[in-house]
């Protein structure tokens, strides 16, 4: 891993001293000044007065001593040690508190802001090296602006003071470097109030250039603040007086560039024809108009008009040329010629830039279609007509001559947007006029290669593939559909040189090798993977295969996509230097990692270095891990957490409630700044629905609004609360402008339709521009409906003229209308869409077709609608199958029968769709088999994976008919079907013939079955090695049958591993044992499973300090906590002195030969009475009870029958008791103890005593955790609980009714006379915050450890970043956790 440079440090020179001088020495002002700001502790002011005297002195051995002389004469004792820990830790701070950064750079003198500055400004890569220490200003530069909240410090600061010490040339380029590696949140409307107002031309126009640079990252009203400050600067006071005269000059289009769309309509038409002309005479004019992408039609006609009554002929070329965008509003085409339109036309492919109007484009270039075929046909036009091709009907394209197509291939090949339909004709009309399909022909079809049929690439020659392949064209075969693509895979594997085809697959393609292929070649090396992507079941057969031919990990892990092979093994297996020198690949490449790797990588990282441990890889481990991260570590976890996305890490909806209440705990239930909602991030989108109503101050809302617009997948109770938050801060929407109504455009979907029709009506562009963005998402009913309502109040009604009955009068949709709603066109009646023209039908089909929403009368609707057009199915043809899309899966199975599907494209895209019945793909599948004339048995890999999930409806005779050298190839992609448990049993008999049985069966062999692997038998499943079990894929995991499911032993289910723990279903969760489910809760948690055994969960992560650690990463370690357990009989109890001072260091050697006692300073024990189990005794490690706890009890007394034991723990996640087998024998019996744990019981439920339902209850509400004594322990219990031998609570001595220490703060649960033990604040989260922890309490969670007791975590009573001034002053660096 690379090394953060020790930026922080002065000790870079005091680090050359080798003795302090006996007196006084003369020091250079500057330094004398620096060596103040060290002893007054403001240690980033000394830093730049270094860096200043650095700029122009030398450094020498003697200034290091005269330092050291001049911090002795002024009697601050510093160390080395002491000063390094006090400078990284400040230093560190700043970074994590920016809002103190600001304040520190406020009160700097006006020589070290400057110097601050011109560390920004200046791109210097200085290196300074004094023997160990580095000072990188290149790399300390970079980490401050990677540093959430760090930017918005330093642009105040820049705007504040910057312009008062340095020039405004250079304040706009510090400001620039900064803007632009920020988010666009930071420009608020607040923020640019406080832009400078008299700034000299060449600096104002380069911070224009840097408001324009980021445009499309900020909100509507920072534009429209930005777009007043800048009209401020260019209005003159000749101009701006003089209403008659506009300011808006040529320099002033120039300059506002994107921004002149914030222009008025008035100020638009007053400008001067003359100032028209020269800007569009500039010759860089095109490319700003090229970015206006958010004009509005009638700003653009607008300009066209004021260009128009300028010098410039509009109906010139080079004219049409320097119109940029706004060409696509061009409106005048009376007497237009051919010549002009087919310009204008080519002008027009720029148009799908444009952020709305898209209809009106589309109607646009159909009008410049007709005037441009006017007097020509298609077929002589078609290669000067552009991306407008794009609109011509199926008809239309089939009227083409293939020499035509031929001709305008050149053009053709370029266009983007056409129809997969579309595609299909004009690649049909290519490939007949070229008679044989060779390399030369295909690498000239561009985007039209999508077209070509899977059989005629299987019928090319072999060498001619290869050559595609090895060719930039292959960039298209990605494109290709599968069933295309291993057509293509089949027939280059044919080749004489079968292997070197393999190895010239590139790119996604890699991803259809078969993992039986790849085993046959022998031939792979590092360097030929890079650029390929692979399958997790080819990287961990390459990574395995690989890892046998180097003893060197950076030649694997740097092998591009190879590091999704890494398994657990591999990564145990890294010694740790060698882990630490390899991390950085791990950590550049966490999106290629699974959740399971992350869990072993988070081990390893807990093992090695938790001092280098990236602090979100907390939350692959068990919960308590990240709830015990003390208050003061606070802020690098927030950070670390806001950049990674939590619901691909955390996947159990219960461990991540936990990891949701630490961050909450963090905050303070609340985000009082800015600042806070920067450092929060991604965090923000997970935040619950009360802190987002309640908790998000009024300063910070605008920031938290800005990242609450990208959230992909809000819960309904936070989309509630975010819709009354933004009602309360910006009223209804009936008041919103048009600024508001842009920047709340992603969230218009929380409305009601009461709330959405008053934005239709003012503003249906944003709406329906804001609904086609949302394509491939399913909106709420409310919101289509609207947005339906908008288009169709604009839209122009006219009255079908379908004959059919019904229809008269009715007002059907029009092609514009369909091309517009998008999704929207769900909320057309069935008879609206019944009664549309053909000549709509014909046109939309493709778009209708794509519509998700539709209901099954609108699906049956338009497929009466497709048979009335096209006539009945049997007439249909390939490309009219293809462009139904969803509303196919409306047709019967007689329907079905009648296709042609002849085609394995056909049926590929027919299979593409999900919702068949089971004899409606049983009938795709006969239809194909009659029509194409092949048996099963003859069916090529390339028919297998076309006919996708019809493969489902074979039986299990025609399944073993499939050759086994064709199913070997495809087996990933049928192992991505979710068929029925009897057909994925028939798979797996066929996958035994190809890879052996399941006992034969690798980590790379599961994985590429996928749900294949669902269909092992119980004797199978229980056979199954339990390190294999985090290979199934999750898809596996959902189906496999509840009842072989529940045969999963312990061990199987506890080493699933995150991601298919998560997969199982309820059913499946119904059907296992509670020792089954304990062992299905550790894999959600994260718990390591292999190489011995995790810390029992008695075993609480404690932080005790680390100087030197590296920024953003965990500063703070965790004593060694996780130790394992595996001895029957357990080792001591370690009690941290902090509780117990007055107890001896003492402690009997433990029996047990896998563990030592914690002897020590730092151990207090215990003894531990024979009274409560009869295995207690010489066997056990002793504990012994300070006299503080229990007046009685000594480290000298007798065991006492009343003593009981400690050792008991409260899990931060249950409300639940844990008892360890040795002590407490007569455990519920339908617990069975297993050695992985410490607990054999779980004697207290979420809900009711599991004796006594009557009586006890766990948990007294949120605040209190209490337990209960029976009377069998305690003769003051309530005597209406019978005792019970089995329960054993850990309470010492406790009085009978209240708390000993805090009687106002906890009562008990089943009345006064009930003993209860109450947990102390430091153990658990969820305790009263009113009751202070106190030292004489002695916790329940006390941890078994090897060697050295953790220590309690550390109590969480102050946020870290909303009370973040008292952050860090919970303890110091160097002092032991309380």
């Amino acid at each position: 891993m690379s090394q953060e440079p020790r930026t922080y440090a002065l000790l870079l020179f005091l680090s050359l001293s080798h003795g302090v001088p006996n007196s006084r020495q003369d020091l250079h002002p500057l330094l004398q000044k620096m060596a103040e700001e060290i002893i007054a502790g403001n240690y980033l002011n000394a830093l730049l007065d270094l860096i200043q005297f650095q700029s122009s002195h030398v450094w020498t051995a003697d200034l290091s001593h005269s330092v050291l002389a001049y911090l002795n004469s002024r009697n601050v004792a510093f160390t080395l040690p002491s000063l390094q820990a006090a400078m990284e830790n400040h230093l560190q701070q700043r970074l994590y508190q920016p809002w103190e950064l600001l304040d520190d750079l406020r009160e700097a003198d006006a020589q070290q802001l400057r110097t601050a500055m011109k560390c920004l400004l200046e791109d210097r890569k200085d290196r300074w090296q004094l023997e160990d220490i580095v000072l990188d200003l290149g790399e300390l530069r970079a980490h401050a602006l990677q540093s959430p909240g760090v930017n918005r410090s330093l642009v105040r600061i820049t705007l504040e003071r910057c312009f008062q010490v340095l020039s405004a040339l250079e304040c706009v380029q510090v400001l620039g470097r900064v803007l632009r590696g920020s988010p666009g949140s930071l420009l608020q409307p607040d923020l640019t109030g406080t832009l400078p107002r008299d700034l000299r031309e060449d600096a104002f126009k380069n911070l224009s250039a840097v408001f324009k640079d980021l445009y499309d990252r900020t909100s509507a009203h920072s534009q429209k603040a930005l777009y007043s400050w800048m009209r401020g600067a260019l209005r003159t006071p000749s101009n701006a007086t003089d209403d008659s005269v506009s300011w808006v000059s040529a320099e002033s289009l120039w300059i506002l560039g994107r921004y002149m769309v914030h222009l008025s309509l008035e100020e638009i038409m007053k400008i001067s024809p003359i100032e028209m002309g020269l800007f569009i005479s500039y010759d860089n004019a095109t490319k700003q108009l090229d970015t206006v992408y958010d004009i509005t039609p009638a700003l653009a006609q607008a300009f066209l008009e004021r260009i128009g009554s300028s010098s410039f002929d509009m109906r010139n070329t080079s004219t049409i040329h320097r119109l940029g965008l706004l060409v696509c509003f061009y409106d005048d085409l009376e007497s237009l010629d051919a010549t002009l339109a087919q310009v204008l036309l080519h002008q027009m492919i720029k148009c799908g830039r444009l952020r709305g109007f898209h209809a009106g484009v589309q109607k646009l270039k159909a009008d410049l279609l007709d005037i441009a075929t006017e007097n020509q046909t298609l077929n002589e036009t078609l290669g000067s007509l552009s991306d407008a091709i794009v609109g011509l009907t199926h008809g239309q394209l089939e009227s083409l001559s293939p020499e035509a197509v031929h001709g305008a291939i050149s053009t053709l090949n370029q266009v983007s947007g056409w129809a997969k339909s579309q595609v299909i004709i004009l690649s049909a009309k290519y490939l007949a006029h070229e008679k044989v399909l060779s390399f030369h022909n295909i690498s000239q079809m561009g985007v039209l290669l999508a077209g070509v049929g899977t059989q005629a690439f299987y019928g090319m020659d072999p060498r001619d593939l290869a050559q595609l392949l090895r060719s930039p064209v292959s960039s298209h075969v990605s494109h290709l559909s599968p069933a295309q693509q291993h057509g293509v895979l089949s027939k280059v594997k044919e080749a004489e040189e079968a292997s070197a085809g393999v190895m010239d697959v590139q790119g996604a393609l890699f991803t259809e090798v078969s993992l039986f292929d790849l085993r046959q070649e022998a031939r792979f090396n590092f360097s030929v993977l890079k650029e390929k992507e692979l399958r997790r079941s080819q990287a961990l057969f390459l990574y395995d295969l690989l890892s046998k031919t180097t003893r060197r990990p950076e030649e694997l892990l740097s092998a591009g996509q190879l590091i999704k092979g890494v398994t657990c093994s591999h990564i145990e297996a890294l010694s740790p230097d060698s882990f630490l020198a390899h991390v950085q690949y791990f950590e550049n490449n966490l999106s290629l990692l699974s959740p399971y790797q992350l869990n072993c990588l988070a081990w390893k990282y807990w093992e090695v270095s938790r001092s280098h441990m990236q602090p979100f890889l907390l939350t692959a481990l068990p919960a308590r891990y990240l709830a015990s991260v003390p208050v003061s570590r606070c802020v690098p976890v927030l950070i670390s957490l806001g950049k990674i996305h939590l619901d691909s890490l955390v996947l159990d909806s219960h461990k991540k409630s936990l990891v949701l209440r630490k961050v909450q705990q963090c905050l303070d239930h609340s985000l009082a700044d800015e600042y806070a909602v920067d450092i929060v991030g991604k965090l923000l989108c997970h935040l619950p629905a009360a802190l987002l109503l309640h908790g998000v101050s009024a300063g910070a809302w605008a920031t938290a609004l800005h990242g609450l617009r990208d959230c992909p997948g809000l819960s309904p109770e936070q989309k509630a609360a975010v819709r009354l938050r933004v009602l309360e801060q910006h009223g209804h929407p009936q008041n919103w402008t048009a600024e508001t109504t842009r920047d709340l455009a992603p969230l218009l979907v929380l409305f009601s339709g009461e709330e959405l029709s008053s934005v239709a009506t003012k503003f249906p562009d944003i709406l329906q521009q804001t609904a086609s963005e949302m394509a491939g998402t399913l909106p709420p009913k409310e919101f289509l409906r609207a947005v339906f309502e908008s288009v169709r109040n604009s839209s122009e009604k006219v009255p079908s003229t379908d004959p059919s009955p019904g229809c008269h009068g009715v007002e059907a949709p029009s092609s514009d209308d369909i091309f517009r709603l998008a999704e929207a066109n769900a909320c057309w009646a069935p008879q609206d869409l019944f009664c549309m023209e053909e000549d709509t039908f014909i046109r939309s089909v493709d778009l209708l077709g794509a519509v998700r929403g539709f209901s099954w009368p609108q699906l049956m609707t338009l497929k009466e609608k497709a048979i009335q057009v096209w006539d009945v199915p049997s007439f249909w043809r390939e490309h009219h199958i293809v462009s139904l899309g969803r509303i196919a899966l409306a047709l019967n199975e007689t329907e079905l029968q009648q296709l042609d599907l002849s085609s394995i494209d056909t049926v590929a895209s027919l299979s593409q769709q999900s919702g068949w019945t089971p004899g409606q793909a049983k009938s795709i599948l006969q239809g194909f088999l009659a029509d194409s004339g092949y048996r099963i048995q003859d069916l090529k890999s390339f028919h297998l994976v076309g006919l996708g999930a019809t493969l489902c409806a074979m039986n299990p005779t025609e399944i073993s008919l499939i050759k086994i050298s064709e199913f070997r190839v495809v087996v990933a992609r049928i192992g991505t079907l979710l068929c029925s448990a009897h057909v994925l049993a028939e798979f797996k008999r066929k996958a035994e013939t190809v890879f052996g049985g399941p006992p034969e069966w690798s980590s790379s062999v599961l994985q590429e079955l996928g749900t294949i692997a669902a269909g092992l038998t119980k004797e199978e499943m229980r056979e199954l090695d339990k390190d294999l079990m985090p290979y199934f894929q999750p898809s596996a995991i959902r189906c496999l049958p509840d009842e072989i499911f529940k045969e999963l032993s312990t061990r199987q289910l506890a080493a699933l591993g995150p991601e298919n723990a998560a997969a199982v279903t309820p059913a499946q969760r119904r059907q296992l044992s509670a020792p089954q489910l304990q062992s299905l809760q550790r894999a959600l948690d994260g718990a390591k499973t292999r190489s011995g055994l995790e810390a029992a969960p008695s075993a609480t992560p404690t932080w005790t300090p680390s100087a030197g650690s590296p920024p953003g990463r965990l500063h703070d370690e965790f004593v060694q906590g996780d130790s394992q357990a595996e001895c029957a009989l357990f080792c001591t109890l370690s009690i941290p002195p902090a509780i117990s001072p007055a107890v001896g260091p003492q402690c009997p050697p433990c029996t047990s030969p896998s563990h030592q006692p914690c002897c020590g300073p730092p151990v207090s024990t215990l003894y531990l009475p024979p009274a409560i189990s009869p295995a207690a005794g010489p066997q056990f490690c002793t504990l012994s009870i300070p006299p503080a706890i229990s007046p009685a009890v000594g480290p000298q007394s007798a065991p006492s029958p009343s003593l009981l034991p400690s050792a008991l723990l409260w899990t931060p996640q249950f409300c639940t008791l844990s008892i360890p087998p040795a002590i407490s024998p007569a455990v519920d019996p339908q617990s069975a103890p297993s050695p992985s744990l410490l607990p054999s019981a779980l004697l207290w439920t979420p809900s009711v005593h599991p004796l006594h339902p009557s009586c006890h209850q766990p948990c007294c509400g949120p605040p209190v955790s209490t337990l209960s004594i029976p009377p069998a322990i305690s003769p003051a219990v309530d005597p209406q609980c019978p005792p019970s031998p089995s329960l054993l609570p850990s309470a010492l001595l406790w009085a009978p009714s209240v708390h000993p220490l805090h009687p106002s703060c906890h009562q008990p649960c089943c009345g006064p006379p009930v003993c209860t033990l109450s947990i102390p604040l430091a153990i658990s989260p969820a305790v009263d915050p009113q009751c202070p922890p106190s030292p004489s309490l002695l916790p329940s969670a006390l941890l078994w450890a090897p060697s050295l007791h953790p220590g309690p975590p550390q109590p969480e009573v102050e946020s870290a970043v909303t009370g973040r001034y008292q952050q860090g002053a919970d303890h110091s660096p160097d002092s032991p956790p309380s």
